[in-house]
């Protein structure tokens, strides 16, 4: 459809420049060969010069022609919409101009002056108009804000604006995670989430695959999706232009970003890293969770739950209700048991935050440390041995 219609434009372009360019042949043909048609003819075959002509020029240019608007049409979806607002404003307001200087110009009986002149000053001051009210947009929006504010006031608005990212990009993993569903529903996240069809494409493939793990992760992440479009907690716009000189997703997000001036929000701690390389801001939901994690602080009581062995001796590993990993004391002595520990001190990491801890009414309290406790235990253990075979060989004797 979209072919038909770029032809059809050449044809139409053709026949009017037929209509109008050709008629000085006939006046040579009739003045050298004496040879003359009537004007309705001529004019007819004016237009079906052309016609054909432009039509053949359409066969070679049709696909150039399809790909350039395909590119003008990522370029323009790319952008915000005070920048093509601004832009369109700024090209009419150099039309303008142009179209004034060149008034004096179609006066003038000097053919290419009056002419050629005038096209070429519209098009350099459409361009000039366009590259200063696209470059200088928030001189624009100063000059078109209410004044009369003090110079305090205005200070931190400036603070603000420059603070302020209206797009927030979800990447693939934030929306499989499923906790971006109940970080919106807070309130605390505004302005508008854009989600890029490249990443939807991602999650209908990971939703299509052939392990039944990555399926139900993907359709997880369409299910928030859907949740959060339809719910309407905060605007959900999809972006549907696309990189094509860029392969990888979280190069496009990166360039995504940095074209809609976004922040990314995601989980993914190489990817978090990239990003700050790009100088592009980001917000990352584990940085959150981690931050939000209450305080221990060396001397308070927890309760916990051993439930495996640390990798130094006599260490064990238990778990708070948030995933804090907390290692302890002669801890092996206390598997799978709820065991009251006083926190030592606390180490925190770019993985996590770790905590050490110690029993509070440890054996050592009661006169046996812990290793007289694990003899103990042996002790106890080789007793019902011997105890059980010396039943056996009664029961043989018998």
């Amino acid at each position: 459809m979209r072919k038909r219609i770029i032809r059809l434009l050449f044809v139409i372009v053709g026949a009017a420049i037929g209509f109008y360019y050709l008629p000085p042949i006939w006046i040579a043909m009739r003045n050298q060969l004496g040879v003359q048609l009537a004007r309705p003819i001529e004019s007819a075959i004016d237009f079906l010069i052309g016609a054909l002509v432009f039509w053949l020029i359409s066969l070679l240019l049709t696909d150039w022609t399809i790909k350039m608007l395909k590119r003008a049409e990522n370029a323009l979806t790319k952008k915000s919409l005070t920048y093509l607002l601004f832009g369109a404003i700024s090209t009419i307001f150099g039309l303008i101009l142009a179209i004034l200087i060149s008034i004096p110009l179609w006066r003038l009986s000097i053919p290419v002056v009056n002419n050629v002149l005038p096209v070429l000053l519209m098009i350099l001051f459409s361009y000039l108009g366009f590259h200063l009210g696209t470059t200088r947009q928030d001189e624009w929006r100063r000059l078109l804000t209410r004044r009369g504010r003090d110079d305090q006031e205005a200070q931190v608005i400036k603070r603000q604006d420059e603070n302020y990212h209206h797009y927030k990009i979800l990447d693939t993993n934030i929306l499989i995670d499923g906790r971006i569903y109940d970080l919106v529903k807070t309130g605390f996240l505004e302005g508008t989430l854009l989600v890029p069809n490249f990443v939807l494409y991602e999650l209908q493939y990971i939703a299509d695959a052939g392990e039944s793990i990555k399926r139900v992760r993907g359709r997880r992440g369409l299910d928030i999706l859907n949740k959060l479009r339809s719910e309407k907690i905060v605007p959900v716009e999809m972006y549907k232009g696309d990189f094509e000189d860029i392969k990888e997703v979280d190069e496009k997000l990166i360039a995504l970003a940095k074209k809609v001036d976004g922040v990314i929000v995601t989980n993914d701690y190489n990817l978090n890293k990239v990003i700050q390389f790009q100088n592009v801001q980001v917000l990352n939901i584990n940085n959150l969770a981690k931050s939000l994690r209450p305080r221990v602080i060396p001397g308070e009581q927890l309760t916990v739950v051993v439930v495996k062995k640390g990798t130094e001796r006599q260490q064990g590993v238990a778990y708070l209700d948030d995933g804090t990993m907390v290692v302890v004391e002669d801890g092996r002595y206390y598997m799978n048991e709820q065991l009251d520990v006083e926190v030592t001190s606390a180490l925190q990491t770019d993985a996590g935050r770790m905590i050490f801890a110690r029993p509070v009414h440890s054996a050592s309290s009661h006169g046996i440390d812990g290793s007289e406790r694990q003899e103990q235990k042996r002790l106890a253990e080789s007793t019902k041995k011997t105890d059980h075979k010396n039943n056996d060989r009664n029961n043989r004797k018998n």
